[in-house]
This record gives C-alpha cells, sequence and structure tokens, in this order.
C-alpha cells in the first residue's frame, strides 16, 4: 500500500497559486508604476501566469478592470502613478522653472557681457605693433 502523499500535494499547489497570485500583484503595481497600459495579457506576460488564470482571480481581475477604467479618459498612454501630480506640485514645478530660467538669463547676460570684454582685449592687443 501506497502512502497518501495528497496532502503534500496540496500543499505544493497552494504554494504555486500564492506565488501566482503574489507575482500578479506584483505585476500590476510595476504596469501602474511604469504608466504601461494594463490589460489581461500585459498582466499575464508580466507575471508569468495565464490569462484565463487572471479572469478567474476575483480580486485581482477587479483590480485590472479598475486601472483599466481608470485610464480609459486619459490619453492613449496612462501618466505612470509617480507622475501623476497636483495642481500645487505642478505650480511649484513651474515656479522652480522660472527661477531657473531667470538664473539662466542672468547668467547668460554675463558671460556676453565677459566676451565682448574678452573681444575688445583682444582687438586693442592685436592692434599694438
Amino acid at each position: 500500500m501506497r502512502p497518501d502523499n495528497s496532502r503534500h500535494l496540496a500543499q505544493a499547489a497552494r504554494r504555486r497559486s500564492d506565488a501566482a497570485i503574489t507575482r500578479a500583484r506584483d505585476a500590476l503595481k510595476d504596469l501602474d508604476r511604469a504608466g504601461d497600459q494594463v490589460t489581461f495579457r500585459s498582466v499575464a506576460a508580466t507575471a508569468g501566469v495565464s490569462r484565463a488564470w487572471l479572469y478567474r482571480q476575483p480580486g485581482i481581475r477587479a483590480e485590472i478592470e479598475r486601472l483599466r477604467a481608470a485610464a480609459a479618459p486619459a490619453a492613449s498612454r496612462p501618466l505612470p502613478a509617480a507622475q501623476r501630480g497636483t495642481s500645487e506640485s505642478r505650480q511649484q514645478r513651474i515656479e522652480a522653472l522660472l527661477a531657473d530660467n531667470a538664473r539662466l538669463r542672468a547668467d547668460n547676460a554675463r558671460l556676453s557681457e565677459q566676451v565682448s570684454v574678452l573681444l575688445g582685449e583682444r582687438r586693442t592687443a592685436q592692434a599694438r605693433p
């Protein structure tokens, strides 16, 4: 009589299933963070699972559908999660860019003046015999 190994088989199947769920959730986060399109196909390819398996996982399926719906009104490629900013952050970026622009304009004017002075000195030096 053979020993009953069904308990070990069930444990191995549960570990594989848990690992697949973890990979699928990580794939969802990675795709959303990168701004890639979240579809059943992209999640399946990234996580290394089948699309049919994804459709049978209610929590993962709901999250894929939620992310797809959230991206639908936006442009063809959604922004990565890290780039979705508030109006305050946009205003801060605008102010920082304006300050950089003013600094660069001042540097440009200063350097142009230096070039003019150096060219004048060079002409004076060349004119002397």
